[in-house]
């Protein structure tokens, strides 16, 4: 008997405990809500939903309808806060409240707002629990069942470049776009497409590809493309055309087009590729971005910040924003470059492939960066014709290659340099003679069939005469003396190997491989594996004007003016060794540069031919330098390279142009 009441008693506890359970809280609930709102899970949140609320939205319409909000107005950083109570004396009504505050930031900026959350009992499966009683208002509380949201956006004004005396070298301004009406041409749209075309220079398939577009009526204008308003030859052999209208519209013109093309760049229509890399800045796809250039390097400061109204519209049209960032224009980008400099070297170049550039040698300052072939980027802003561009970007001269970011072989107009580094290194005497009969030397029988070969024979060759003659063997020989590790040393302080804070990505200057005593022989004329951007070349010669300090070349008019890159890359005294010798390479009647001579005109300078071949023996491209400056007044040096000189003249090509250069600033 006394089991038998132990054991009733023992079941009543457990029935008692099992009664005793604890009942879902309306705050732990909401809570584990937000932590789903906060982590953007809207499925999940779908789940806590009352069965009102389910009834009157999907799952799939409530995920998708925030996912969309959220994404559209670049929803980021949300964090939505509930306040949990200690005591909650709700947990025993059928329905609960509690207060929440939301902050996010958005396409438009912060968006923060406060609102109630209403909460309802339901049994669901035979189990009691708390959901939401969810609207469109936890989304934003102005917001109702049927409103909507739209963005409205303002385009800021692009920011201008200028050069160093206000002249623009990229604006925006008004050109004349061309269109046809199709309408005006019935009866004869072959005829007036087919004469269209060639007067745009465009495929007649794209006329009719635009005409033909879904959207397009018979009254409609159909833009094609945009001229120049200056080009009036053009356009008065259009507008004879009855169904050619035109009208003016706003466009990015560069008024210097092909001189300053690669200097400037242009812009063109976001693309995908252009969205995704810039994802979170504000860019849709009708906006135009800087796709070269500086047009490219400086886009987010030319490009300012657009204005964005995030707003609410209700069924009768009526607006509420609910946040605004408003426009900030972009800033104009004011250059070092003159203008006018940079079209004359850009005509003297017009026919040839190559690059140059003219600094002021003690301020640092970049007066013309010029790369040649050049294209018009107002044709390609305007709007090229796949053919055109497809000729443009596929032309064997690679004209829109900026070629003063490239590295190239330096030749003979590295030897300066070389010379400089091993007197301040104390490895070389000036004095000191070097005696090699012939035209070809090589270290010793292990070099097999190489030679280190030089243009014309000479005897008791001094500094001043290897300078002057441009004798790759005694460079060879004064690289194999310094070594392979000072060697590397001395031109460090050249800042080879060192990426230049300049605003175009520069490819690095490098010394390259000097593991073989032939590689670092050739090195000490400007061959092997050794490879300079036309900068940093130029750059290089500023040593010789500034008692051995390396100037830092500046593009940017705001930027400090003589900055020193390196200090004492090579010593004053070598500097005014090597400087006065530069001199006689055009003075004297057997210099390398005699050409160049300008009567009562100081002109120092340094020529170079560098070739560029497989193997000794067989005949390679070749690339003619010249590096010249006005020694007395210091205010500018100009660096050239030409692209295959070879059988044309060698580095005589790059010689008499620089010279008209300098003559023209006489």
């Amino acid at each position: 008997m006394k089991k038998l009441i132990g054991l009733l008693i023992g079941v009543a506890l457990m029935a008692s405990m099992a009664g005793c359970t604890e009942q879902p809280q309306p705050a732990d609930r909401f809570s584990s809500y937000i932590d789903l709102w906060n982590k953007q899970d809207f499925d999940g949140m779908y789940n806590y939903l009352s069965s009102e609320t389910r009834d009157e939205i999907s799952k799939k319409e409530f995920t998708e309808r925030y996912k969309k909000i959220y994404g559209d107005l670049q929803i980021n950083d949300l964090k939505i806060s509930f306040k949990k109570p200690k005591e909650d004396k709700q947990a025993e009504k059928e329905q609960a409240t509690y207060s929440f505050t939301a902050k996010m930031d958005s396409i438009a900026g912060p968006i923060e707002f406060g609102h109630d959350a209403f909460l309802v009992k339901e049994t669901r499966n035979d189990k009691e629990n708390w959901y939401i009683d969810w609207n469109t208002s936890y989304i934003f509380p102005q917001m109702e069942k049927t409103d909507k949201i739209s963005l409205a956006t303002q385009t800021p004004a692009r920011g201008e470049i200028y050069d160093r005396n206000g002249q623009q070298l990229a604006t925006t301004g008004l050109v004349l776009e061309v269109g046809l009406v199709p309408k005006d041409m019935e009866g004869k749209e072959k005829e007036m497409i087919s004469q269209v075309a060639k007067l745009l220079n465009m495929p007649e398939e794209s006329i009719e590809k635009a005409v033909g577009a879904e959207w397009v009526k018979p009254e409609y204008f159909v833009p094609l493309k945009k001229v120049s308003e200056n080009d009036k030859a053009l356009i008065d052999k259009l507008i004879e055309l009855e169904p050619v209208q035109t009208k003016r519209v706003e466009s990015r013109i560069y008024p210097y087009g092909e001189a300053a093309a690669h200097l400037v760049g242009y812009i063109g229509k976001v693309t995908a590729e252009d969205l995704e890399k810039r994802e979170g800045k504000g860019y849709s796809s009708n906006d135009f971005i800087g796709k070269s250039g500086l047009e490219e390097q400086f886009e987010e400061q030319l490009r300012g910040q657009p204005g964005v109204q995030i707003v609410i519209v209700d069924e009768a049209g009526n607006k509420e924003v609910l946040a605004e960032k408003r426009v900030v224009n972009g800033q104009h980008v004011k250059l070092t470059i003159d203008a006018e400099l940079q079209v004359k070297i850009a005509a003297k170049m017009k026919k040839e492939a190559g690059a140059a550039i003219a600094i002021h040698p003690k301020t640092g300052e970049t007066l013309a960066l010029v790369s040649s072939p050049s294209f018009d980027p107002n044709q390609i802003v305007f709007g090229m014709s796949g053919p055109e561009w497809k000729k443009l970007s596929e032309d064997p001269k690679q004209p829109l290659n900026a070629r003063f970011n490239d590295r190239y072989a330096p030749g003979s107009v590295i030897k300066p340099i070389v010379a400089g580094a091993a007197l301040t290194a104390g490895e070389l005497d000036p004095k000191a003679k070097m005696n090699v009969k012939g035209l070809k030397w090589q270290k010793d029988p292990s070099w097999g069939g190489y030679f280190v070969t030089r243009v014309s024979e000479a005897s008791n060759v001094d500094l001043e005469k290897a300078l002057v003659y441009s004798d790759n063997i005694y460079f060879a020989q004064t690289s194999l003396k310094l070594g392979k590790d000072k060697f590397s040393e001395v031109l460090k302080k050249f800042a080879f190997g060192e990426e230049i804070s300049y605003p175009f990505p520069l490819e690095t200057s490098q010394t390259g491989s000097l593991d073989t005593d032939i590689l670092l022989a050739d090195a000490g004329y400007g061959q092997g594996q050794l490879e300079m951007n036309i900068v940093h070349l130029a750059s290089s010669y500023t040593p010789f004007l500034n008692k051995g300090n390396l100037i830092k070349p500046i593009l940017l008019l705001d930027d400090e003016k003589g900055q020193v890159l390196k200090q004492e890359a090579i010593s004053a005294e070598a500097a005014s060794t090597v400087g006065p010798i530069l001199r006689k390479v055009v003075s004297d009647p057997g210099g390398t540069a005699r050409i160049a001579e300008i009567k009562g005109y100081p002109l120092s300078g340094k020529t170079g031919t560098a070739e560029i071949k497989e193997s000794q023996g067989e005949t390679g491209k070749e690339n003619g330098w010249f590096v010249a400056y006005n020694a007395e007044a210091g205010d500018m040096l100009v660096a050239m390279v030409v692209e295959g000189v070879q059988k044309r003249g060698g580095s005589s090509i790059p010689v008499k142009m620089v010279k008209s250069i300098f003559e023209d600033m006489k």
